[in-house]
């Protein structure tokens, strides 16, 4: 009786260490942590603050809503306000001297820093916010403005009251120049009688230069001034309120910032890029792109317009359609634009 009860001992502890094994074997093909692999490690360096309502905000935002939806497949880290080259060469070597897999740097003064650290740590992948130069272990991603440029020229060329428009950008580059030249060549094809004036600051954070020259079209009798981006945008936005015109946004929906003053504008979402460049290195693709340039267009659903929120009412409805009609056109590459080349 004795070996019989000792046997019966036996065989349960035998059943329930089966049972164990089977429930760890069941967790194990679920993915996640879980499976033994370690998520991928994101650094995400940004040249200004996520809370901008801008460049660094969208870019923020976009990064934590795909580490949201991959739980446990990625984990992502950020540092803000790292804006001056010097600053950043030793932000990159840090974050690779961690272990990190992927690091972004947000802007195009990353550039250099990434094609000289990127060489030092050839296993860490490196993404570069607009630029040109690639290596095998980094990649640049950028967006179509030009999708952007079009849209809110359509929007600002109907509906202006003055037939004079004017935009404000950064830097001359060629993302921000292509904008433009779309915005500028969209207001032209629904409006012929249009007058354009144009600004570039030469620097992305001056917002007084940028406001004074908002400013002075207005003046000069523009009742719409569009932007191209980042905290010069914050300084027409605020001109657009002291003068009480109209001003389109760029990256973000800046309606919040001037709600009677803000009619639109262009909203990045940027997770649809970043979502391609992850599942890239998670499948081990990485480095067999021909060209490793992402791109954040109307048709992936990165380049967005903003709602008009309590100033629908003053949009017309033909307005309304035509706007529908050149989104429906650019997701479908049935848009005639020319060849923007800087």
């Amino acid at each position: 009786m004795k070996k019989a009860r000792l046997l019966l001992v036996a065989l349960l502890m035998m059943s329930l260490l089966l049972a164990g094994c089977g429930n760890k074997e069941e967790k194990a093909t679920q993915g996640g942590k879980e499976d033994g692999k370690k998520p991928l490690k994101v650094a995400l360096i940004l040249p200004g603050k996520i809370d901008d309502v801008s460049w660094n905000q969208a870019m923020y935002e976009g990064v934590k809503a795909l580490e949201k939806e991959y739980a446990g497949k990625i984990e992502v880290t950020y540092t803000e306000q790292v804006y001056e080259v010097s600053n950043i060469e030793p932000t990159l070597r840090d974050f690779a001297s961690q272990g990190y897999d992927l690091i972004i740097g947000h802007g195009f003064q990353f550039m250099e820093p990434i094609i000289k650290v990127a060489q030092e740590y050839p296993e860490t992948k490196f993404a570069l916010g607009t630029g040109f130069k690639t290596l095998p272990n980094t990649c640049v991603y950028d967006v179509k403005l030009e999708d952007g440029g079009y849209l809110m020229g359509t929007l600002a060329g109907l509906m202006t009251k003055t037939n004079k428009i004017g935009v404000v950008g950064g830097a001359d580059v060629a993302e921000i120049y292509r904008g433009h030249e779309a915005f500028k060549h969209a207001a032209k094809q629904v409006n012929p009688d249009i007058q354009i004036q144009e600004l570039y600051t030469g620097d992305w954070r001056d917002a007084a230069k940028a406001k004074e020259g908002a400013i002075s079209m207005y003046d000069a009798g523009a009742d719409v001034i569009w932007h191209s981006g980042d905290g010069i945008g914050l300084g027409v936005v605020d001109a657009g309120k002291e003068k009480n015109k109209t001003v389109l946004g760029n990256v973000a929906d800046q309606n919040v910032l001037a709600p009677n003053n803000v009619l639109s504008g262009i909203a990045y979402n940027w997770t649809p890029v970043v979502k391609e460049m992850v599942d890239d290195i998670l499948n081990n693709n990485f480095t067999n792109r021909d060209k490793k340039f992402y791109w954040l267009t109307a048709a992936n659903g990165g380049v967005t317009v903003a709602p008009f929120h309590g100033l629908d009412s003053t949009v017309p409805a033909e307005v309304k359609a035509k706007l529908e009609e050149v989104k429906k056109g650019l997701a479908n590459n049935t848009v005639e634009m020319p060849k923007f080349e800087k």
